[in-house]
């Protein structure tokens, strides 16, 4: 066996003792917000040297607006162009305002062309034309095709820096041109092999290239397996496919099938984090992360979603308003009335999360919807079956009256099949209308369950009782 040469005796391995060990610490921050306060720009250039480029991103969202603009002052030229797609896009906002258009186009054209149109798109038009200007010609129009691409498909986060090889050469020929170019990529990980055409036929990983002699053919050892993404693909549909068979890169193609570009796995993460984040967003009825975003900017993004929920919350206030007989009669039904709703809205949303969850990752098709939907049906029942009895037996020992807990446990039954039921049909039904079920479906599956639950409750007791 070949013995590796061992690393040099002054170099320590890193040793991490916990999770602590990673990002940023309190310490650290409280460190350069006090160096910053008084003046030591030396001290805080040291604290911020050894960060990495994401942990920086985040140091520069933890400050206050003078904090950051003066970090910026003292890093100068140590502010990296990594950095950039790190930052929070409203944080990146304040930062590109103080950078000006001339470094910040110096910036872009050190970063890798898809980490720049991630940079480059979340600006205004008259920045984007500023910055331009002041690109060379080249970049400028990788900037330009980029944007003009689908917001959110595949040409937009694509890279352009990528191997390609014709399929003519030998595996030595591929060794000595890589060698010798001074324009391949920082990482990558697959040889991209295309024909006269420019058409990809296939392409070799990385480690079999190393375990391959140099006089075969690239042909002989190709993959041709190969998962090609259109340039129009929607970016979910690209996490979709990486996560489906395990990729590591793909190449992208245009409409004459020439290959453009490529997209690696690192952008995908990226995209899976933000397809998830906008998810969990839109179930809660707020458009976009506004941790720091301005006080009224964020009022103004929430309002509307608040104004849909008061016009549901009024419709369930109706229901309630037929029976107003009914709970001047027996006032314990007003006591009561919110533990039916609140449980047939818990259980909806439980149901609902599952379901656009399973949307989102193509878990449910055509052949097994009406199973799932069925299923959750039966756990709704039975669900409130179980908690029919506590309930019951809770409020008959409370009010010490058996109908009133037989009107409650009744209800309950009923709201939570009710709410399984609403938890699926709703996101399949927006999913299938073409509208994203993650946006409405917890306002109507909320309504749902309100008004079922009101309306048995008191509809029972109102038949039962009086």
């Amino acid at each position: 066996m070949t013995e590796l040469p061992s690393a040099p005796d002054h170099v320590e391995p890193p040793v991490i003792e916990s999770e602590e060990d990673y990002g940023l610490s309190a310490e650290l921050i409280h460190g350069v917000e006090d160096a910053l306060e008084a003046g030591r720009d030396e001290a805080a250039l040291a604290l911020t040297a050894e960060l990495h480029e994401a942990d920086l991103a985040d140091l520069l969202e933890s400050l206050t607006h003078d904090e950051r603009r003066q970090l910026i002052d003292v890093l100068g030229e140590a502010f990296y162009p990594e950095v950039l797609p790190y930052i929070d896009a409203a944080v990146r906002e304040e930062v590109i305002d103080q950078l000006g258009p001339e470094r910040l186009a110096r910036l872009l054209s050190a970063l890798d062309s898809d980490d720049a149109v991630e940079v480059f798109e979340d600006l205004d038009e008259e920045f984007q034309h500023r910055i331009l200007t002041a690109l060379p010609q080249a970049y400028r129009h990788i900037l330009e095709e980029s944007l003009s691409y689908p917001e959110d498909s595949a040409g937009r986060i694509m890279q352009r820096e990528m191997v390609v090889i014709p399929s003519a050469w030998t595996l030595g020929e591929t060794i000595d041109y890589m060698r010798a170019a001074e324009d391949l990529p920082d990482d990558f990980y697959d040889l991209y092999i295309v024909n006269p055409k420019h058409h990809p036929i296939g392409f070799i990983p990385l480690s079999r290239a190393l375990r391959t002699r140099r006089p075969v053919r690239l042909t002989e050892i190709m993959e041709t397996d190969m998962k090609v993404i259109p340039l129009t693909m929607d970016q979910e549909e690209v996490a979709y496919l990486f996560h489906q068979y395990g990729l590591v890169s793909a190449p992208v193609v245009d409409e004459a099938g020439r290959l453009v570009g490529v997209i690696t796995v690192d952008d995908v993460v990226h995209v899976i984090h933000e397809e998830a984040e906008e998810d969990i967003m839109k179930l809660a009825g707020v458009q976009e992360p506004d941790l720091y975003s301005a006080f009224l900017a964020t009022t103004r993004a929430r309002f509307p979603w608040l104004v849909v929920n008061l016009m549901t919350a009024i419709v369930a206030s109706i229901v309630i308003g037929l029976f107003e007989a009914t709970i001047e009669r027996i006032v314990a039904l007003a006591v009561l009335m919110p533990i039916v709703a609140s449980m047939g809205g818990n259980a909806g949303t439980q149901t609902l999360t599952v379901a656009v969850r399973a949307l989102a990752m193509k878990d449910l098709t055509e052949a097994n919807t009406r199973r799932f939907i069925g299923k959750e049906l039966l756990i709704g029942a039975a669900n409130g079956l179980l908690f029919a009895v506590l309930a019951g037996l809770v409020t008959w020992l409370w009010f010490s009256s058996p109908a009133i807990g037989l009107v409650i446990a009744a209800a309950m039954v009923v709201n939570m099949a009710v709410a399984g039921l609403a938890g699926t049909l709703i996101p399949i039904g927006l999913e299938r209308m073409g509208v994203d079920p993650a946006i409405a479906s917890s306002v109507f599956v909320t309504t749902v369950t309100d008004v079922v639950g009101f309306l048995a409750f008191l509809g029972l007791a109102a038949t039962f009782l009086l």
